[in-house]
């Protein structure tokens, strides 16, 4: 499955595209639909056989128990984008979040300016470049994601922008310019509620989703 394969680009190379792991939709098998027997094959006696339920496609199974203006929204972006599949996206953006989130704490800029818009990337550059002026790195661990979902979606004009709820576990330790930890613990995980969104225009040649806007949840 294609999700596979964004998952293990994502591990492999996190300085890569957000369109690597963020916009590809799920391969998935035609459905088999049984054939029709012949009226005049069959005796009259024997009742047709019930017809068996059609499997709900993706889309519908990740949609299960979402708000009204959620499932709009998701359905509003796919009939813009038919390519755009909810499950390999949302999947998607979990790498993205823990790539976006290594590359600010190590001062990844190059790989931050890929995966961000302007404005995004400026304000983790500006905060990248204090850190830096006072001699501080920051020693940040993403214990694990506990929760991911979508908290809004919508068609702005031709630009698709979904906004993501990351729940996750974060040991986090700012250590001064001799290596000395001035602040945080690894032994304390803290609980970190962000709401990114990510946009891409649907016309666009590939799933080039970038980060637009952050957000405490």
């Amino acid at each position: 499955m294609i999700e596979i394969i964004i998952l293990a680009m994502v591990a492999a190379f996190l300085g890569m595209r957000l369109y690597s792991v963020l916009g590809r939709r799920a391969e998935h098998e035609e459905e088999v639909i049984p054939h029709r027997f012949d009226q005049a094959d069959q005796p009259k006696q024997t009742p047709p056989a019930a017809a068996q339920p059609a499997t709900p496609a993706p889309n519908a199974l990740a949609l299960d128990g979402a708000m009204p203006a959620v499932e709009r929204g998701v359905r509003a972006i796919v009939a813009a984008d038919p390519t755009f599949d909810i499950t390999s996206f949302l999947e998607g953006a979990k790498g993205a979040y823990e790539m976006t989130l290594e590359a600010f704490w190590s001062g990844d800029r190059e790989t931050l300016r890929e995966l961000c818009d302007d404005d995004v990337y400026a304000s983790f550059a500006s905060a990248i470049d204090a850190r830096e002026a006072a001699g501080q790195t920051l020693d940040n661990r993403l214990i694990r994601i506990e929760e991911t979902r979508i908290n809004s979606a919508f068609m702005d004009g031709r630009t698709a922008r979904v906004a993501v709820l990351f729940v996750a576990d974060i040991a986090a330790i700012t250590r001064d310019a001799d290596g000395n930890m001035i602040a945080g613990s690894l032994d304390d995980a803290i609980e970190s509620r962000d709401v990114w969104t990510f946009s891409r225009n649907v016309d666009a040649g590939g799933p080039d989703w970038v980060l637009d806007e952050t957000d405490e949840g």
